[in-house]
This record gives structure tokens, sequence and C-alpha cells, in this order.
């Protein structure tokens, strides 16, 4: 028999509970907003794409990978408490010089307000700002970018890549001497820089080449700088996601795999659900929160030129600091009798065994691919509407939260559809998400959907469990559960990401979003049918099978226990029967 008495399972469930809250709060802090802080770098939607898609293929092969030899050799908190330091670290790496324009973050803030008498903050300045009338300034937008005087118009595009001229109208004349000054300095070193890096590259481009291009248009020059300096960004970032991704992949997986081997020793493991729901809320919170915080510091951050991305990234550290000493004390065990199971091998082989299951499986894929294109380029979307991290934070906390009204109407759901049903539905939600987000006209219009959440999330992942729960053997349910929720959706999501990158760049986000929508509500159409013509399995009721002998026993051997049985019942009968007949002769 176990011995129970000296785990306290309160005490861990809680644990567990603040250690999910506090990872998936620091995650969403960050995550959400990681795109969206790549192309305020500079970085093109086909370069994202590829970034994210890298990122999702190294979930989808460490992170079983690292939980494997965790296990293996008895490393689990080091492995948790490791991953929350350097993923914590190394992330701080992305914080890097913008090579996009300057004037990319949009503002509220009169930043001339906040500084007055510095001479720095004279250059942030907005297209509502006022400058002397005869005095006509360009600001230049990348580091390759000529300063001028001279006449100047405003280009119509905000995403123009070349130049973001600021208008200067009537103000006080003792302003441009500073102003002046400063750009001077500024554009001394700048130029210094520029020359340092093209030293630094006379192996590649000789000084023939140099000499030529010199004697060129400076424009060209220009443009084959900020492309040089474009791409040396992309691989370093590229480099920086790799290696993060590399020391966070095996957080989730080895914790998950410790509490609930822990929980399951005490007869408490099916009170590990817990932890989603805790690490739900705590998701909610970071992406809120987070928005909320960056637009009331926005102000500040503007006056004191720095990033306002960078207050994600102080928020994922903290936050992963403060999961460090809940960590240290995280309840693990190991129980090495699961290794007889297969691990995460039987549950591709029990989902391959199954028509319904693959139809399933190739459903959340398709749901990773379209879960790219929204978590990758929806908030570009939204920022070319106007929309700001408040108004993004508070979108994706709606859609969060929505995802925990399901489990409350689950049950009536389940006595008027079918999980097959309930599948197609959530699916074809997220569709009609995505052709919305292809209509938004302002900065609150992206809220609406997010209540489809409910649908989209919450019922496809409730219709998933319980084709788990159909095919699973005892033992490996959380293995079969894990074939969809970390291989489908991580394979579909670095598909998406891979070819959503391109398409976003060559159509546009409003088409990506269009093509996403139309694509997988057009698998709906036909996963009904497939469904109706995939053989279908008796369910087996595996509970009952958990009392029985853990030996194995063939069907021969109970077979003529069996007999025996039934014909002991018949001799009884007969039995009974013949004393009968003698009371009725007497």
């Amino acid at each position: 028999m176990r011995r129970t008495t000296q785990i306290d399972v309160k005490r861990a469930l809680v644990l567990t509970a603040t250690f999910s809250f506090l990872c998936c709060c620091s995650k969403a802090c960050l995550l959400p907003f990681l795109t969206l802080y790549f192309r305020q770098l500079g970085l093109s939607p086909s370069m994202t794409g590829i970034v994210m898609a890298i990122k999702h293929s190294v979930t989808l092969v460490w992170s079983p990978a690292a939980g494997l030899l965790s296990k293996r050799y008895n490393k689990r908190r080091l492995v948790i408490n490791c991953s929350l330091v350097f993923s914590a670290a190394v992330l701080l790496l992305l914080l890097l010089p913008s090579v996009g324009k300057l004037g990319a973050q949009s503002s509220t803030c009169n930043t001339s307000d906040l500084s007055s008498g510095s001479g720095q903050s004279q250059l942030n300045v907005t297209p509502s700002q006022t400058l002397p009338t005869h005095t006509n300034l360009v600001i230049p937008t990348s580091p390759v970018s000529e300063w001028r005087l001279g006449p100047v118009t405003t280009p119509p595009n905000r995403n123009d890549t070349e130049h973001s001229e600021v208008p200067v109208s009537q103000g006080n004349l003792s302003e441009v001497p500073i102003i002046t000054q400063t750009v001077a300095s500024v554009q001394h070193s700048t130029v210094s820089s520029l020359e340092n890096a093209a030293r630094n590259k006379k192996s590649a481009i000789t000084s023939d080449r140099f000499e030529d291009q010199q004697k060129g248009s400076s424009g060209f020059l220009a443009t084959l700088k900020e492309m040089d300096i474009q791409n040396q960004l992309f691989y370093l970032t590229l480099i920086i996601v790799l290696v993060w991704e590399f020391a966070s992949a095996p957080l989730e997986w080895t914790a998950d795999d410790g509490l609930y081997e822990y929980l399951d020793y005490a007869d408490a493991s099916d009170r590990h659900g817990s932890a989603d729901v805790w690490g739900l809320l705590g998701a909610v919170c970071g992406v809120g929160g987070a928005g909320l915080v960056v637009a009331q510091l926005s102000c500040h951050v503007a006056a004191t030129r720095a990033s306002r991305s960078a207050v994600h990234f102080y928020s994922y550290t903290g936050l992963a600091a403060l999961a460090l000493p809940v960590g240290v004390y995280l309840p693990l065990y190991l129980n090495r009798k699961r290794d007889r199971a297969n691990g995460l091998l039987k549950g591709v082989q029990l989902v391959h065994g199954s028509p319904h299951a693959l139809l399933c499986a190739f459903t959340i894929i398709l749901v990773g691919v379209v879960n790219s294109a929204v978590e990758n380029f929806l908030l570009w979307q939204m920022e070319d509407h106007g929309s700001t991290e408040l108004h993004m934070g508070l979108s994706l906390a709606l859609s969060l939260l929505s995802q925990v009204v399901f489990p409350l109407l689950a049950g009536r759901v389940s006595k008027l559809l079918s999980p097959g049903r309930v599948l197609v539905i959530g699916a074809a939600s997220l569709g009609l998400q995505c052709f919305y987000y292809s209509f938004l006209w302002g900065p609150w219009a992206a809220l609406p959907a997010q209540v489809l959440g409910t649908l989209s999330s919450g019922a496809v992942w409730w219709a998933v469990r319980i084709q788990c729960e159909d095919i699973a053997t005892p033992g490996a349910e959380r293995n079969v559960r894990r074939v969809y929720s970390s291989l489908c959706l991580h394979l579909g999501s670095g598909l998406g990401s891979f070819a959503g990158g391109f398409v976003a760049q060559r159509f546009g986000m409003t088409w990506l979003f269009r093509g996403v929508a139309i694509g997988i509500m057009a698998w709906c159409v036909c996963l009904p049918f497939l469904q109706w013509k995939a053989p279908r399995q008796r369910r087996i009721n595996y509970s009952r099978l958990l009392a029985a002998d853990a030996s194995e026993a063939s069907d021969s051997e109970s077979e003529p226990e069996r007999d025996w049985l039934d014909k002991a019942m018949e001799n009884d009968r007969g039995n009974n029967n013949y004393e009968r007949r003698l009371r009725h002769q007497n």
C-alpha cells in the first residue's frame, strides 16, 4: 500500500498553483508583444515569421527531449531553476537598437513638456509640435539617412522605411541653435558608427566597389547600408531567440511531469488540472497588466528616451525571479515505473490507430497554423488602426478570460452536441475570428471578436480532451493529450509562422487573415463528412480494468472460469427443479 500520510497535498497544490500562475504571468507579459517589438526593431514580416517558426521548432523538439533527459538523470529541479535563470538573463539581450524609424512608437504624450531644458529632449518632435517657420528640418528614420536642411514634405505612409520627415511651423527662433547643435552631434556620431561598420566589412566589400558606390547616388548607398544593418539585426535576433527558447522550453514540460507524478504518488492526480486554471488566470493578469503598465508609463518612458518595449522584458525577468524561490520548494517526484509506458511514443501510436483521432490531430495542426497568424500579426493589424498597448493588452486578456467560461458550459453542451460537432464549431469560430480581424477599423475594433475565444479555444480543447479519453489506455492519457497540445499545435504554429510571414509581406496582413479564415472554414465543411465516413470504435471503460490484476492474463484463462460459473449456476437450477418435482409428487 502507498504511504500518503507523509505527503501534504494541500501544500503541494498551493505551490503548484503559485508556480503556474507566476510562470504563465511572466510569459504573457512579453510573448504576445514580442512580434510587435520585432516590428519596432525594423524586421520585415517574413523575417518575423522565420524567427517565430524557429522558436516553435525548438519547442517542438527540445521540450520532450529535455524532459526525458531530466527524468533519466533525476535532474528535474536543476533543469527548472536553470531554465528560469538563463531564460530571464538571455532575453535581456534582445533589447537591441532599432534600425526602423525613430517615430515608430506612437505616444499620446507631448514630450517637449517633459524636459524642456534638455537639448536631447528637443529631438523627440512629433508632427503636432511647432518649430520656426523659416527652418525646415528633416529627421532621419534610420542610421544611414542623411541630415539635411531644406524644404521637405511628410510622406503619407507611416510604414515608409526611407524617411519620416517632420513638418515645421512657427515657434521660438531661439530654439533653432539648440536643435542645430544637437542634430550636428547626432550626425557626427551616426557617420562615425557607419564608417566603423564599413571598415569591419572590408573582407566582403572591396575598396574598389566602395569607391564606385561613393561615386554613385547617396540614396543607393544609404539603401544598401540600411539593408546590411537590417540583415545583421535579423541574424542577431534569430540567434538570441534560439538560445532563449533553448533555455526556456524545458521549464513547462519538466515541471508538469514532476508535479503530476508527485500528486499521483499521493493518489491526488485528479487535482492536477487546477494548475491549468491558475496558469490561465496568470496569463490574463500578465497580458492585461503589461498593456496597462506600458500605457501608464508611456510619458515617462518617452521622456527618458528608453524603449517602451523594455517594460515587457523587465516584467518577464522580474516575475521569473519571483518564481525562482517557488521552484526551489516545488514538490517533485520521480516515478521510474512510468518508463514502461514508452511515454510520448505510446501516445503517438494510439492516435495513429484511431481514424477519428487522426482527424482531430489534423484539425489541431490547422488550428496551430491559424493561431500563428493571430499571434504574430494581430497586434500589427491593431497598431495600424490606432491601437496602443492598452487596447492590445485588454483585448488579449478578454480572449484568455473567455476560455475559462466554456468548462462551466461543457455539461450542457455535451448533452446537445457530440465532441466531434463541438470540434467543428470551435474551429469554425476561430476562422470567423480571423475573418473579422481583416476588417478592423479602430483601436477597440478587435475587442468584440475576443468573446469567440470561448468556442475557438475552450470548445476545441474540451473536444480534444474527450477524444483523448476515448482512445487512451490506463496511464497514457497525458501522453495522448500532449500529442495534441505540444506536437500537433507547435508543428502547425511553426509551419504557419514560416508561411504566414511571406504571405503577409507579399499580400498584406488583411489577406493573410482572410486566407487562413477561408482555409480552416473549408476544412470545417469537410470534417463532418469525414467523421461520418470514418469507422467508429466501441468505447471501452478502462476504469473497470484498473481493479484487475497487473499480471498479463490471456483470454483463454478467463473463459474456463466463466464456463465453470455458468455450469455451476445451471446445476443449481437443475437441483432446485428436481426438489420441486419431488415435493409436488409427495
